[in-house]
């Protein structure tokens, strides 16, 4: 057997059911929008909810949906007839999930929901099924093949619902306005909310940690006092203030072929002019990605004024643990 081969073949097969999955969307998607961002603008919520592995689908959707800034919930199916339907109000968007649009559990929770006040969103491959009919929104998740050799097993399916619902998930984040800012208030933890919360304050190098000269110093002056505060550059500005240049380590060493009495010139002559900046209130994501976008090591920080405050050196990202 050729793993690989199997391996791709899967992969093509719900590739291609994406593909008409997507060629199939229509006003039904907009008005699934529609209804979710009416429930959240009065305080309602999604409560999603599905049986099996359409079950898991529902939970990693909603899960998306919350931390993205629709308030989300689930509903175990199961339990939902046996107290568990207490989480529902008047108001909220209820997002079904199911392949057939009549699995029996879903069907006997049907009357239920409908008892309240609610909108319901189908995300099925049933577009006429018991669920889609009750349905205020059908999205129409229908396949031709499982990935599953056998053609049984729930994988084409489950991508499809996925993909849908992700796609609700990041229309709605659009729609919104939801920010990088508003990301990390929800995302706190780990490597992702260091890099979201962090600003370039936070993890600039301040004025006196670094080297901070004028235009007419020596590179024998500057490279002593980058030396001495362990940096890889100089920053060099005027008496005003105001940001002029930098010297690197990478410009010394590509001007001391040219220059062998380069220890004495001035750094107006061999800096690099107009470096590249941050301002000090930018994001730490930001500032990763500028110092990638550019390929340098070294990043100015700067104020309001444009006057350097502070550096932030590549290397101190994986100290920080932002890379």
């Amino acid at each position: 057997m050729d793993y690989l081969e199997r391996a791709r073949r899967v992969i093509s097969i719900e590739i291609e059911e994406v593909r008409k999955v997507a060629a199939r969307l229509d006003q039904n998607f907009v008005r699934a929008v529609d209804l979710i961002r009416a429930a959240i603008a009065k305080k309602g919520k999604v409560v999603s909810l599905g049986v099996g592995k359409s079950g898991y689908i529902a939970e990693k959707i909603a899960a998306t949906l919350t931390s993205t800034g629709t308030t989300a919930i689930v509903l175990n199916s199961l339990n939902a007839l046996h107290g568990d339907l207490g989480v529902v109000s008047d108001g909220d968007v209820i997002l079904a999930f199911s392949n057939s649009g009549e699995t029996e559990e879903l069907k006997n929770l049907l009357p239920a929901l409908l008892r309240f006040d609610i909108s319901l969103i189908a995300i099925t491959g049933g577009p006429s099924s018991s669920l889609a009919q009750a349905s205020a929104a059908v999205l129409d998740v229908t396949i031709s093949q499982e990935a599953c050799p056998l053609n049984l097993a729930p994988t084409s399916s489950t991508t499809a619902m996925l993909v849908i619902g992700d796609a609700l998930a990041m229309v709605l984040l659009e729609a919104s306005g939801f920010s990088a800012e508003d990301f990390a208030k929800f995302h706190p933890g780990g490597q992702l909310g260091r890099t979201l919360l962090l600003k370039a304050k936070d993890i600039m190098r301040s004025r006196e940690q670094i080297a901070v000269v004028s235009p007419t110093t020596t590179v024998m002056d500057a490279i002593r006092q980058m030396t001495t505060r362990r940096c890889g550059s100089a920053i060099v500005e005027e008496t005003s203030g105001a940001l002029v240049g930098i010297f690197t380590h990478g410009d010394f060493v590509r001007h001391f072929p040219q220059s062998p009495n380069i220890g004495m010139q001035a750094l107006a002559e061999l800096m690099t002019p107009n470096p590249v900046t941050i301002f000090s209130e930018k994001l730490a994501a930001e500032a990763l990605h500028v110092l990638q976008m550019h390929r340098i090591d070294d990043l100015v920080v700067v104020d309001h004024d444009n006057h350097p405050i502070g550096l932030i050196d590549a290397q101190d990202l994986t100290r920080l643990k932002i890379l």
